[in-house]
């Protein structure tokens, strides 16, 4: 999806909270003075004894094997330039993100005020101690090959330039199958190149190690074919080619393979129309390709091609590469990236496209079918599989040339602890907004607070990011004096003020006919119309609105009166019920219920939670495995609230069966694994610990999920409310422009999973 991005979300994204996106966080306790005396003095006189002694421990005492530096001179910034190292800086810390989001790799990043590639390589050689690898960012052709080379030659820790090497990974992978599909052999192909800068040297370099010629090589610059009869630089030379000028016109007829790392434009129809038999075009300069996927399909229907965005099938994506061959290098210690770690990354990607593709990445992507072929080369950036198949294959590699420090005894045992990693980094909200943003047609959410900042902030993120149509209600000129004061653009948002619809007419009535009999007058009926949520309630009960957000300026109270009211409550449960997603940092996830509206549940009514969480946590793509909390476990009291809890659990096994349930159970039973095994081994949850947690009632829940938040630092979504005919969510008072993106989402999704 191409994103359309604002400066002043940009900007405001960087700047609030605590400046920057990455910081430093403590991996051992320093809670009380012995902690400290360990941690500093005297403690730690002894690694550093024992590293003296032998310089390899610092690998067991220090976070150098898991650190990376991210470095740059700042010369050559995105489609920036030269803007310097201090602008460069957010690019780095964006960098460090996806390093530790993807491969749980902790960065350092260095911006570094040298441009003389000596000098930088003098500074960069003697950080060697402190890291375990060196990442090169945005530092410009030509000098950055001199000095990738000759930190290479100086350094003993892995070194790579992402610019370089990066895309000619991924492309190579792509490479690989998009031959294979079209039945065509690497060393016969014509390939013509469309740009000649560091990412275009290295792409050509790569192709020829996987078997291309350096005769079959075609580069095309700015001033058209880099020939021998032109002045060349060392590396543009490598790949001069013919004997005589040519336009890239010229040099694409008949080629089977165009590669475009240039700019946006400047390949045409004419061009791919006179390419040979079944061409492979990767157009993939950004944000805009050599030549958009339309044009390209549209003039030739044999036809495969890639694009670096991700709106289009075939994205070429560097995130799918460097994270995991530094997550490879570092977990055997390499000494080096060498071309054989390079091939095998490649490779081990090519691969994995043709593996089936599990359902839990199909429906992050929207639920149709992906399989391998013309359209699905290439993995999905956020295949969660990336990290099993690139990593163990990059240290296979390492090992096998002999530039690994360490040995992998136990191959099953690692990719157990890169799993162990994957949980930790895999981002819960991802498949749940890449499923709305993919479904189609867009649904339609209201927003009964349509005049607040956040809302109408939230609304065109919805809009820019195709996830759905919101519905703004409110008066229009408040509406439209917000977003100009906070630089909201309304395009594409629809805007309904209840003072002047005239459906509420109709709305009124059937709310009057809906109420009559349960107090409501047809004058109050009039009177709560005029009001943004009642209203919106009945967009949704008429199917003019497919669900409703709101909270941000309303008690949770305010917003559930009118929807049980409106819309009501699904019959088959006697409760609604609010659900929390609680995410540590550890990236483990639990799902609290009921913590919003069930003051005191009775034993039925449990039931009905838990069973309403198990099928909300279903549609997340989790198994659940709940337990039904109490001060007491598996009956060693006989208060009341206890046999409440343990009479809940039998009414779920009754109602399903197959469903992993136990209790009652203490809290901590339920979510320490070993403790759960250990002592009470007889436990039906399978052998694993809990993750949907069912509190006996609202206070219990309440203050569970605010001491997660407030002192457990924990992450908290929802709460998402559970047991409506429709689809209705309160979002809490201190929703931010994310939370109210992501509960739109969820929104969305559930519309979908409810038949539509």
């Amino acid at each position: 999806m191409a994103i359309r991005i604002r400066r002043d979300d940009a900007l405001r994204y960087h700047r609030e909270g605590r400046p920057g996106k990455i910081g430093v966080i403590p991996t051992k306790s320093v809670s009380t003075q012995y902690d400290l005396s360990l941690a500093y003095t005297p403690g730690v006189a002894e690694p550093c004894r024992d590293i003296a002694e032998d310089v390899e421990k610092v690998y067991d005492y220090t976070a150098k094997g898991n650190l990376v530096a991210v470095v740059t001179n700042g010369t050559a910034v995105l489609g920036l330039g030269d803007i310097g190292p201090e602008a460069g800086k957010p690019v780095m810390e964006g960098k460090g993100i996806l390093f530790k989001k993807f491969a749980d790799i902790d960065v350092f990043d260095i911006e570094l005020n040298r441009k003389d590639p000596n000098q930088l390589i003098e500074t960069i050689v003697a950080l060697e101690p402190t890291f375990g690898g060196i990442n090169l960012e945005d530092i410009k052709a030509p000098e950055c090959f001199e000095i990738e080379s000759a930190l290479k030659e100086k350094m003993n820790i892995p070194v790579f330039h992402d610019d370089q090497h990066g895309t000619a990974i991924i492309s190579g992978a792509a490479l690989i199958n998009a031959l294979d599909l079209q039945e065509k052999k690497i060393e016969d192909v014509k390939i013509v190149v469309s740009g000649a800068g560091a990412a275009a040297i290295s792409c050509s370099r790569f192709y020829v190690l996987l078997g291309a010629r350096h005769k079959n090589i075609f580069m095309c610059d700015r001033n058209g074919l880099v020939w021998l009869g032109r002045d060349l630089d060392p590396y543009k030379r490598e790949f001069a080619n013919g004997d005589k000028p040519a336009t890239l016109s010229d040099v694409i007829k008949g080629a089977d393979v165009l590669i475009g790392l240039s700019a946006a434009g400047v390949v045409s129809k004419e061009m791919v129309a006179s390419m040979g038999k079944r061409p492979i075009v990767f157009a993939l300069a950004n944000p805009d390709p050599e030549i958009t996927w339309e044009d390209a399909t549209s003039i030739r229907d044999d036809i495969i091609m890639a694009t670096g965005r991700s709106d289009y099938p075939n994205q070429v994506n560097n995130v799918l590469g460097f994270p995991f061959i530094f997550r490879g290098a570092l977990d055997v210690r390499a000494r080096a990236i060498n071309d054989e770690m390079k091939l095998a990354a490649a490779r081990a990607l090519a691969e994995l496209a043709r593996e089936d593709v599990p359902d839990s990445v199909i429906r992050s992507y929207g639920d149709e079918p992906i399989s391998y072929g013309p359209k699905y080369i290439i993995p999905k950036p956020f295949d969660d599989r990336v990290l099993l198949w690139v990593c163990p294959a990059v240290a296979k590699a390492a090992i096998k040339t002999d530039v690994a420090r360490k040995a992998i005894a136990d191959w099953d045992a690692y990719c157990d602890d890169l799993e162990a990693r994957l949980g930790q980094s895999r981002g819960f909200m991802i498949p749940i907004v890449n499923r709305a943003q993919v479904r189609r047609p867009l649904k339609r959410i209201a927003f009964p607070e349509g005049d607040e900042g956040p809302i109408l902030r939230a609304a065109q993120r919805l809009v820019e990011e195709r996830i759905c149509r919101p519905i703004l209600l409110g008066n229009p000129e408040s509406i439209y004096r917000v977003a100009k004061e906070i630089n909201v653009d309304l395009n594409g948002i629809e805007v309904v003020n209840p003072l002047e619809d005239k459906r509420r007419f109709a709305y009124r009535k059937e709310l009057f006919q809906a109420r009559a009999r349960k107090g409501m007058t047809e004058t109050a009926a009039r009177r709560f119309l005029f009001r943004t949520r009642w209203f919106g309630m009945m967009m949704v009960r008429q199917g003019e609105a497919d669900g409703l957000v709101a909270g941000v300026s309303m008690s949770y109270a305010d917003v559930i009166r009118p929807a049980l009211q409106t819309i009501g409550r699904n019959p088959r449960y006697s409760r609604v019920a609010g659900l929390y997603v609680i995410i540590t940092k550890e990236g483990k996830r639990f799902f609290l219920a009921d913590a919003t509206v069930n003051i005191e549940p009775d034993a039925e009514d449990l039931a009905h939670i838990a069973q309403m969480s198990a099928e909300t946590v279903r549609r997340f793509g989790v198994l659940p495995r709940v337990a039904m909390l109490s001060f007491s476990n598996f009956g060693d009291s006989r208060h009341p609230n206890a046999e409440k809890m343990r009479r809940a659990t039998e009414l779920v096994r009754e109602a399903a069966p197959n469903l992993l349930i136990d209790g009652e159970m203490q809290a901590d039973t339920a979510v320490v694994g070993n403790l759960l095994q250990e002592h009470y081994p007889f436990n039906r949850l399978g052998g694993e610990r809990a993750n949907v947690l069912i509190f006996p009632n609202i206070d219990a829940g309440n203050i569970a999920y605010k001491l997660l938040m407030r002192i457990g630092s924990c992450e908290a979504i929802g709460p998402i409310l559970m047991g409506m005919n429709k689809p209705v969510h309160v979002l809490q008072t201190s929703s931010d422009v994310q939370d109210i993106v992501n509960m739109a989402a969820i929104t969305v999704n559930e519309t979908w999973e409810a038949g539509g």
